[in-house]
């Protein structure tokens, strides 16, 4: 018998890995504000699609082939998603049994009708520190601004809102961060990112690394309540819980970027990441032409992951900057971005170890234990930066 019947040759990768999947809808790539770190703004995406080319009946029917007895869940991303609130309330009405959340920089938030705020399962907020960072990265006002909408609007937003830090400034502090989830805060959870660009030189690693390590005292000083840091919390669950990352990403990087991440620019094509969408290499599918590919992002040789420290919990996060560190072998992004941000995760779960996280477990309420196990925002986020 010939050996191609003995052994079939295997089956291309299935084009989403498990029941959920993430639909990130750009609803335009058009923004009110111009912050200094926006990584649209690479290759000229930012602004380049100002309205969606594909309609109603076509994404209806990408859903029906592709999507078929998956969990959907949709954010609203852009540009600034709410520049196109009719596509948001379209969405909402054709799919009412999808969950729906909305990425948004909060300074039209306040716009948006209640029929739509009730819907959100989630709102994440761009917001980077306290008053002075944030205002120099995105005008001046902003922050008040967006604290403002949030006090405005908080109590008709259906599920929870989290501050989405993109950790950029090496002067950030634990007290600006620390503030955005205070009794008297608007947000529900602090997530934040390392900002993936060059801003790791000197002692801006140590800084970080005196800011976190302070960060992770304050989570293991008290077990009547989560302190809603959404990176610590991943991590601790996936070092007091290490099938977890097995169980809902299929062991793949927690990004979800290659195994179930959905971006779908306004024009149709889609990727599985939002740094990636200048290139060409990175489409997967369309809606139009209603065809989905695998993740050309995946877990390759050239990376260094295998032997890390963090692998078992980190699980590779960002696969994008690993891919352009180590695939595409810009040495200059590996050495001055991608090394530093990983020795930053590692030193984060360094000082983890150095609390007794199965004691801190043992004293937590059921409600709070559920909390950090299967909290809802882990499924919007990467759970740590």
């Amino acid at each position: 018998m010939e050996s191609s019947v003995l052994f079939p040759p295997r089956p291309a990768p299935a084009p989403i890995t498990g029941h959920r999947v993430e639909l990130q809808l750009l609803t335009t790539l058009k923004c009110n504000l111009k912050c200094s770190y926006c990584s649209l703004g690479v290759g000229d995406v930012l602004g380049s699609q100002t309205r969606v080319d594909y309609d109603i009946d076509q994404l209806a029917a990408f859903a029906g082939t592709h999507l078929a007895g998956k969990e959907v869940y949709v954010t609203f991303y852009g540009g600034e998603p709410t520049l196109n609130r009719p596509m948001m309330a379209q969405v909402m009405e054709r799919f009412p049994h999808w969950r729906f959340q909305l990425q948004t920089n909060g300074t039209l938030i306040d716009d948006l009708p209640v029929t739509i705020l009730r819907r959100l399962s989630n709102v994440l907020v761009s917001i980077d520190g306290g008053q002075a960072i944030t205002d120099g990265y995105r005008g001046r006002g902003i922050y008040r601004q967006v604290l403002k909408n949030l006090a405005q609007v908080r109590g008709a937003i259906g599920g929870s809102v989290t501050a989405r830090v993109t950790w950029g400034n090496p002067a950030t502090t634990f007290e600006e961060l620390d503030a955005l989830v205070a009794d008297d805060s608007p947000f529900d959870y602090l997530y934040w990112q390392f900002v993936a660009d060059e801003h790791y030189a000197g002692d801006a690693v140590a800084r970080r690394e005196d800011v976190l390590r302070q960060l992770v005292a304050r989570f293991f000083a008290s077990t009547d309540r989560l302190y809603p840091l959404i990176p610590i919390m991943g991590i601790v669950r996936n070092k007091l819980l290490p099938g977890r990352a097995q169980e809902l990403y299929a062991g793949r990087t927690q990004c979800r970027a290659s195994s179930h991440l959905l971006n779908v620019m306004p024009d149709g094509q889609i990727f599985p990441c939002p740094d990636l969408m200048y290139e060409p290499s990175m489409v997967m599918g369309n809606i139009q032409a209603n065809w989905l590919h695998a993740s050309p992002l995946q877990q390759a040789d050239a990376m260094p992951c295998g032997g890390c420290e963090a692998f078992a919990w980190c699980r590779g996060n960002c696969i994008k900057n690993l891919h352009l560190g180590y695939v595409k072998g810009d040495a200059r992004y590996r050495d001055n971005v991608v090394d530093p941000i990983c020795a930053l995760l590692r030193f984060l779960g360094r000082e983890i170890d150095r609390h007794d996280r199965q004691a801190w477990f043992a004293r937590l309420p059921l409600p709070v234990r559920r909390q950090l196990t299967d909290c809802e925002v882990y499924e919007y986020v990467e759970i740590m930066p």
